[in-house]
């Protein structure tokens, strides 16, 4: 493994960049793994990465520098003699050691922290776990006592991430603090929103029923070892994510390509539930709509579908809020439990309130054609309530059988008098979906064989049985090809 090398000016377009560090040393011979850069008060910058030795294999932090500071594209890096800086504690196997955070600042003992992730297998637990280490110098690690925090059963956490969040600018709530880890089991990202207490070094879940890799995740479908950083100009965290391949290898070599990243998204406290994050794409993607197609206000009755007069359907943004009629939501007393996106039928699975949303990458024939379904469910709980689920829904997506597809999302809150909206980014092989303002997001690969270029299309649709629902704000945006353009770089010297 290898570190690659993009750069951007605005978070669209990017320019990749030579290696930045290949496995060319003793203790990183078997590959140079993720980690993070660290941003020092004088501005010194520090990476952090994780090297992997030949023999026997065995996980190491290590660091590397900037070999030109003054190159502003940081295109070279050296690393430390001293490498590595930071070996696997005692008790944690050598291959269960990887990926640091980038550091924080703690006043009370002037000491940069790291949070690193690792796994306990002693006695079958196969819990999952997170240390923290200190240092003045980025050469010299002590381990913080104890063990910030671990839940039973969820295996290794992977690209780590530790950061805290509050609400807006202004906003005087209390400061939350944000775990993440990529759960290696099972190959989803998983985070948790709690209390940190460094003088305790513990970090204490707000819920014990969505502590780490057990309830709320960055995104319900195909994202993986995603990282976040802080924009100190804008005010924001930004986040990215691995998104691979659900096709085969053999169709990876014909296409001479595979796995990309997600398009960035802020990572932002939910000021209004406080219970979850909202996961938004950066405001800087907005600059490729063009030709905007205002259709909001449209009707769908029951078991109805509705064609949208579009120019081009295969890279779209789409802005859409959705509300019942309320009259027929009253109407419906039954109970409707247990609902689950990816077992109970998909888009096709017909409740009374639901299912209802949009069918993109769509082709003519909507009855056995290809399809990829974005939409809500709604369903009357056993109290009364109503419950709602976002989900995508690959199942249709494609004709070609060496594609994996499933029916993807998760529950989402819905507070009272909201409408249900959805924001979904359509591109040729990949369908971002985000609910709520991102309370829930979920990415999809597709590889249409028919439904693509002029012979796609997008569609409303209304599977409900018992409900009409109306369209309240419906604009879709074109989107240019987010093309390098060389203006927007600083020359190679």
């Amino acid at each position: 493994m290898e570190w690659g090398h993009v750069v951007s000016q605005d978070l669209v377009h990017w320019r990749p960049l030579p290696l930045a560090m290949r496995p060319d040393h003793w203790y990183d011979k078997k590959g140079v793994l993720s980690g993070s850069i660290t941003v020092l008060h004088n501005g010194t910058l520090v990476l952090l990465y994780t090297g992997v030795t030949e023999d026997p294999m065995a996980e190491s932090q290590c660091i590397a520098v900037p070999t030109d500071p003054n190159d502003p594209l940081l295109r070279h890096w050296t690393k430390h003699p001293a490498n590595p800086v930071l070996s696997h504690p005692q008790g944690v196997q050598g291959m269960d050691f990887r990926d640091p955070t980038s550091a924080w600042f703690d006043k009370s003992d002037a000491t940069w922290r790291i949070l690193i992730g690792s796994k306990d297998d002693d006695n079958g637990s196969h819990a999952g776990i997170a240390f923290i280490f200190k240092t003045k110098d980025f050469l010299s690690f002590e381990r913080v006592p104890g063990i910030v925090h671990r839940v039973e059963g969820t295996g290794m956490w992977e690209c780590i991430d530790f950061y805290p969040v509050r609400g807006g600018h202004n906003s005087s709530s209390e400061e939350l603090y944000v775990i993440k880890a990529s759960m290696d089991d099972e190959r989803h990202d998983y985070y948790a929103l709690g209390r940190y207490d460094a003088a305790a070094n513990t970090w204490t879940p707000l819920d014990a029923e969505l502590d780490l890799g057990i309830g709320l995740r960055y995104d319900w479908g195909k994202l993986y070892a995603s990282t976040s950083f802080y924009d100190p100009v804008k005010q924001r965290r930004i986040m990215l994510g691995y998104v691979g391949e659900t096709d085969s290898r053999r169709a990876d070599v014909a296409k001479g390509w595979a796995s990309l990243q997600s398009i960035p998204r802020t990572v932002a406290l939910d000021e209004k539930t406080r219970t979850n994050l909202l996961v938004w794409p950066v405001e800087e993607v907005e600059a490729l709509r063009y030709n905007s197609t205002n259709l909001s206000g449209i009707s769908i009755a029951s078991g109805s579908v509705f064609h949208l007069p579009l120019h081009q359907t295969t890279q779209l943004d789409i802005e859409a809020s959705f509300r019942l009629d309320a009259a027929d939501v009253a109407a419906i007393n039954e109970a409707d439990v247990g609902y689950n996106c990816s077992s109970s039928g998909g888009a096709a699975a017909r409740g009374a309130l639901g299912p209802l949303g949009l069918l993109v990458h769509a082709a003519g024939d909507l009855r056995g054609g290809e399809q990829t379904a974005v939409y809500f469910y709604v369903s009357r709980a056993l109290d009364g309530g109503l419950r709602t689920s976002f989900c995508n829904d690959e199942s249709r997506s494609s004709r070609a059988r060496d594609v994996t597809k499933r029916v993807v999302g998760s529950t989402v809150p819905v507070l009272d008098g909201e409408a249900l909206s959805m924001r979904v980014l359509v591109d040729h092989s990949i369908v971002q979906s985000f609910a709520m303002g991102g309370r829930v997001t979920a990415t999809s690969r597709v590889y249409p064989t028919e439904a693509i270029y002029a012979r796609a299309g997008v569609y409303l649709f209304n599977n409900a049985t018992g409900a009409g629902v109306t369209a309240e704000r419906l604009i879709v945006h074109e989107m240019a090809s987010a093309v390098y353009d060389e203006t927007l770089m600083v020359e190679d010297s």
